[in-house]
């Protein structure tokens, strides 16, 4: 069985990293289930990328030329969708798909049984593109990492519900209206999912719940398959090991660690942990945590916590990024919106509690005072009781063995990747 994954990128972003870290689960394990040949397409790479080859992967811009007509279609893209957006905030959220390749003659396309398409955004494929492949008549599998697939544009849709009926009113265009172009998008997107052989996996049972209720994707199969992740690479190991890994000095006092691919985003809901921070500093003056951060940015309030904060910066190698969990106590996702977060995966992997919001697939992968501990979404008191629950723990070592084993039952790769072998002998047959 020829498997071919497809995604803007290898590395850059969540999305990437899961659909990379499927590829490599069904390599090693696909053997054990009369053999399955995992490809990875990608559409483009960043520089990092281009100096860390993997088995199995194949760059669809290959050269000089390549990348630049890649580039240019990702502009192209920014172009088109820059007379509609509300403001800047919203440039990169809202995915128009107006420009793209095509690649239905390539020879990883050509061979696959089954094409199995994750995030393809940002000029890699537009929809008149997707429709090709779907025109091709293999199984489709299309692994879900926002809403995008079923709305009029946007990648998480804040709050509005029109995706459920049609889109139009869209709150990230500057004229929203009947007829806007996230009424357009939608209108096209009906048309090529019409007879389209797809079946759709979200790794969240929330995320699954919204695709079900959409208009544009209700009468299509689901199956809930989660993220799959390295537990030999993400793993528990010394404090001492961590703090040598990441050049910081051992401390007495407790961890928190915050992470996201930009510090700023507002979805990732930093001023919430920052509010958290000052009650747990008023209400509980005797504990007295550092703060470690990664990611890209700086935000302002930085300088407003009332505890030393340490920023590692944008983490390059997997092995600072396990020495980042393992160096702190607990690891706190205040995310507004979110799907199946990697963050909470790894953290889990290396044994280290979660606080976060109880939104999106988060309560999904948190049991509340078991591996980490669940707020509602907003509170910042809530997040607060939950660090101070964690910080408090009378046996932190028990905790941590319960977050290890929960990653384990759930994300290992070989969990992941017999479920997902299993649909695809599913579709193969049917």
């Amino acid at each position: 069985m020829r498997v071919t994954h497809l995604s803007t990128y290898h590395l850059f972003g969540g999305a990437a990293v899961a659909a990379n870290r499927l590829h490599q689960a069904l390599s090693k394990v696909g053997w054990m289930y009369g053999g399955v040949e995992s490809t990875m397409l990608v559409g483009t790479s960043n520089r990092q990328e281009k100096h860390r080859p993997a088995p199995g992967v194949t760059y669809l811009a290959n050269n000089f030329l390549a990348e630049q007509t890649a580039f240019g279609r990702f502009v192209a893209e920014r172009l088109y969708f820059l007379p509609y957006e509300r403001n800047r905030s919203v440039r990169f959220q809202f995915s128009p798909a107006a420009f793209g390749t095509n690649i239905d003659f390539h020879p990883a396309i050509q061979q696959a049984d089954i094409l199995h398409l994750h995030w393809i955004n940002f000029g890699f494929l537009s929809l008149s593109g997707l429709k090709s492949l779907f025109n091709l008549g293999k199984p489709v599998v299309w692994t879900l990492h926002d809403q995008w697939a079923f709305t009029g544009g946007c990648h998480y849709s804040r709050g509005c519900d029109h995706f459920l009926t049609h889109c139009h009113q869209c709150p990230y265009l500057k004229k929203p209206g009947e007829q806007d172009l996230s009424h357009q998008v939608f209108d096209k997107k009906e048309a090529v999912f019409q007879g389209a052989n797809l079946h759709f996996t979200p790794p969240s049972r929330w995320l699954s719940d919204e695709a079900i209720r959409s208009k544009l994707l209700r009468s299509f199969p689901f199956t809930i398959i989660p993220y799959a992740i390295d537990q030999d690479t993400f793993r528990p190991i010394d404090r001492a090991e961590a703090n040598a890994q990441l050049t910081i000095p051992a401390t007495d006092r407790p961890r928190i660690l915050f992470g996201s691919a930009n510090v700023t985003d507002q979805r990732k809901g930093f001023r919430y942990f920052a509010e958290a921070l000052q009650l747990l500093h008023q209400q509980q003056p005797d504990v007295t945590p550092e703060i470690l951060v990664f990611g890209k940015g700086r935000s302002y309030l930085f300088d407003e916590l009332p505890y030393p904060i340490q920023h590692l910066g944008v983490l390059t190698t997997q092995e600072d990024i396990v020495a980042a969990y393992n160096a702190a106590d607990v690891l706190v996702v205040p995310s507004l919106e979110d799907n199946l977060p990697n963050t909470v995966i790894e953290s889990l992997s290396c044994g280290t509690p979660v606080v976060g919001f109880r939104t999106g697939g988060i309560p999904e992968m948190i049991d509340h005072e078991q591996n980490g501990y669940l707020a509602e979404i907003g509170s910042a008191q809530e997040l607060a009781d939950g660090l101070a629950f964690v910080l408090r723990q009378q046996n932190p070592d028990l905790l941590r063995q319960t977050a290890r084993q929960s990653a384990e039952d759930r994300f290992s790769e070989e969990v992941v990747a017999r479920q997902h072998i299993e649909l695809y002998q599913q579709l193969l047959a049917g």
